[in-house]
């Protein structure tokens, strides 16, 4: 079975979805952190795995549910953090971000039968998730990340590898407030959706 990495940032006020602020204070971004942080963890804690780890840079709260390994970020780049989750891994392993508040178990039930790597594009041009069938950290290592290439590129790195790279549905990464409110109209029946909700009653904004 597949280990499932989660990696996340602990959502405390000025640390996390600060592009959120504007329209959003901090404390309120941080509130949709927690809300999409407590989704995806969720979703991977009712798919089926060999192991749930949350890869965690800050300490863990009460949205933490039960059956999850905690294990600190690495230092460095997001390059060299996401390499290094891979790096403890010793099997199958898909990894998603807290930024995708919508994704459900059914997108998070990969078999690596007939594929070396899973691939799900982000639609700001960076990727939401990444399975790999044999965790290679290198294939991680000096990917520039945050720029709309970045998908491309680590891609492109899978392919140049020989891997033979199955694509998962693109997702949308919550970013902004234009991004939020899409997620939300995706997932209407989240926490996330129902946190937006709640921050922005009719009329005012």
């Amino acid at each position: 079975m597949t280990t499932l990495l989660v990696i996340a940032k602990e959502p405390r006020p000025g640390r996390v979805k600060t592009r959120l602020t504007p329209p959003f204070t901090p404390q309120e971004a941080a509130a949709l952190a927690e809300a999409a942080l407590t989704d995806t963890l969720r979703a991977v804690a009712a798919t089926p795995a060999r192991r749930r780890v949350l890869v965690l840079d800050g300490t863990p709260g009460p949205w933490l549910p039960p059956g999850f390994d905690v294990v600190p970020q690495a230092t460095g780049d997001l390059d060299e953090r996401l390499a290094d989750a891979f790096a403890n891994c010793d099997g199958p392993a898909l990894l998603v971000g807290m930024d995708t508040p919508q994704v459900t178990p059914a997108l998070l039930s990969v078999d690596f039968e007939g594929c070396d790597a899973y691939f799900g594009p982000a639609e700001d041009g960076g990727f939401w998730a990444l399975g790999l069938a044999t965790p290679d950290p290198g294939l991680l290592r000096g990917v520039p990340m945050s720029t709309p290439r970045t998908g491309a590129v680590q891609r492109a790195r899978l392919v140049a590898a020989g891997l033979r790279v199955r694509e998962l549905p693109p997702l949308r990464d919550v970013d902004t407030a234009q991004d939020a409110e899409a997620v939300a109209a995706a997932a209407p029946g989240s926490r996330f959706a129902a946190e937006l909700r709640r921050l922005t009653p009719v009329g005012r904004r």
